[in-house]
C-alpha cells in the first residue's frame, strides 16, 4: 500500500468533487456515518468549486492518495492567525479505518507549518456524532454559533432550520 497526503492540483478537481458529494450528500453517502443527505438536498460542492479553492492564494486542499486513488481531502484556508479546516472527506466505504485521523492530523500540521495559534471549523449542530468526534480528537466547542446560509441553492438545499456550532483546538 502505497499511501501520502499531498497538496491536491487543479487536475484532481473532477476526482475531488466526485469523492466529497458521494461522502455528504445522496444514498451513497449513506455507506458511511458522515453523510448530511438527511439535512440537506443537492450537491455539496462541484469541480468549478474544487478547482477555486486550490487556485485561491491562502487556500489548501490536501488530498490523501492510496495507490493512485484520491480516497479523502480536506480543505484549509488561513484566516489571520487560525486555520480554518472545511470539507473533512473520507470515501464512504472506508470510513471508521483511520483516514480521517491522518488528514486531520496532517491539517494540524500544516496549520503549525503556517505557524498559525489555532484550527477551527463549522459543523452543522444537528451533526452530533461528529463534533463528538471532533471533541474526542481535541476540538473544543466554542459556543459560538453560527447561521447555515448560502446564497447558492446548488450546494444544499436545508430540509430544515439549520445552523452551525464552532469548533477550535490550540495549535
Amino acid at each position: 500500500m502505497n499511501a501520502e497526503i499531498i497538496a491536491a492540483h487543479a487536475g484532481d478537481a473532477f476526482e475531488l468533487d466526485i469523492l466529497v458529494n458521494s461522502a455528504y450528500r445522496g444514498d451513497s453517502s449513506r455507506k458511511g456515518w458522515t453523510t448530511e443527505a438527511d439535512l440537506l438536498d443537492g450537491t455539496r460542492t462541484d469541480a468549478t468549486a474544487i478547482e477555486e479553492i486550490i487556485r485561491t492564494p491562502g487556500f489548501t486542499l490536501l488530498k490523501y492518495v492510496e495507490d493512485g486513488k484520491i480516497l479523502g481531502c480536506v480543505e484549509l484556508r488561513k484566516e489571520k492567525e487560525k486555520l480554518y479546516l472545511g470539507m473533512l472527506t473520507v470515501q464512504p466505504d472506508l470510513q471508521g479505518k483511520g483516514l480521517g485521523k491522518k488528514l486531520l492530523k496532517a491539517a494540524e500540521a500544516e496549520a503549525k507549518r503556517q505557524s498559525c495559534s489555532s484550527i477551527f471549523m463549522t459543523v452543522i449542530s444537528e451533526r452530533k456524532t461528529l463534533i463528538d468526534w471532533y471533541i474526542r480528537h481535541g476540538y473544543s466547542n466554542t459556543g459560538e454559533r453560527k447561521p447555515f446560509a448560502f446564497s447558492d441553492p446548488r450546494f444544499g438545499q436545508p430540509k430544515k432550520q439549520l445552523e452551525f456550532v464552532v469548533l477550535e483546538k490550540i495549535i
